[in-house]
């Protein structure tokens, strides 16, 4: 039998996920945003491990595109910003010895702009953490922001002249730097050496230093480690392709904020940030797979690090 090129087979796999009930494919997206490998909701679904990928795919796009669109003109007051890691096939120090490693193997950093009052993840990009990556991220954040804000990250450099080039003067920007103890020995390696204090720097604008903090948006890294099985540490759920990787960020961060409840608050960020007069159910993620079907790709998912100063299994 002759052989299905690439073009063909994803062609066909999107076209047998877009055949599933809708019961079915709700199942399959709660799964993959509660923490489920792509091979167990294949075998709880009873779906083909292609259709699970498929769906992701269509999850993502649709994902991208809404918030692109709708997480616009966000009125906030304190914004917190991070990035955390993961990888891509091969963890770096192993990309050389990797066998058929893709060009994109290697470490994979999320970077997420979290408001500290609503909750809500404003703006987020995967690729490197290079400067080129802060300045595509931070123009991002500003383009998505109603007015001047308090912003607080940590120490790394790139957002120095990142944060400087996206606001110029027209916020109140704060560093904090924390401070660490010795290295656990071997016994305990695999736990971060001890925080034995904290330093709260001015940058731009006169930031009060009382809300100087990255915790929210830290304890949010740690929701988005249980949410998405390719982010925990120290097993095999690495994530196989970097665009799949990327399409899992942009439908959790869709979750986050239009469907999940958030204990604390009640309903959702987005209803909090008054993007949404409603907490969403996943069947809502769905119509938007269904209206974007067809419609063109406006923005890519991942961009390769190649290309960091072009452009945001």
């Amino acid at each position: 039998m002759k052989m299905l090129d690439d073009k063909h087979k994803s062609s066909l796999q999107r076209g047998m996920s877009n055949k599933l009930p809708l019961a079915k494919r709700v199942q399959i997206l709660s799964m993959l945003c509660e923490g489920s490998s792509m091979r167990s909701i294949s075998r709880v679904a009873d779906v083909s491990i292609n259709t699970v990928s498929a769906l992701l795919v269509d999850a993502g796009k649709a994902c991208i595109e809404h918030h692109d669109r709708t997480v616009r003109g966000v009125s906030s007051k304190r914004v917190q910003c991070d990035e955390i890691w993961a990888f891509c096939y091969a963890k770096q120090k192993n990309v050389l010895t990797a066998k058929s490693a893709p060009e994109e193997a290697g470490d994979v950093w999320t970077w997420t702009a979290l408001d500290a009052d609503s909750k809500l993840i404003v703006s987020y990009l995967v690729g490197g953490r290079d400067a080129g990556y802060a300045a595509e991220f931070m123009g991002d954040v500003a383009s998505r922001l109603a007015n001047r804000v308090q912003m607080t990250t940590d120490g790394h450099k790139a957002y120095l002249d990142a944060v400087e080039d996206a606001f110029g003067a027209d916020i109140d920007y704060a560093q904090l730097i924390k401070l660490y103890g010795d290295a656990p020995g071997p016994a305990g390696r695999y736990s971060p050496a001890e925080c034995t204090g904290i330093k709260k720097t001015r940058i731009a604008g006169n930031p009060d230093k009382a809300h100087v903090s990255t915790s929210y948006v830290e304890r949010q890294n740690l929701t988005m480690r249980m949410s998405m099985r390719r982010f925990t540490r120290l097993t095999n759920a690495f994530s196989k392709k970097a665009e799949n990787h990327a399409h899992m960020v942009a439908l959790y961060t869709t979750w986050y904020n239009f469907v999940r409840q958030h204990k604390t608050l009640r309903c959702s960020p987005a209803m909090v940030a008054g993007l949404s007069t409603t907490l969403w159910s996943m069947e809502d993620v769905v119509a938007l797979i269904d209206a974007q079907a067809d419609s063109p790709k406006k923005r890519g998912p991942y961009k390769p690090r190649q290309a960091a100063l072009a452009t945001s299994t």
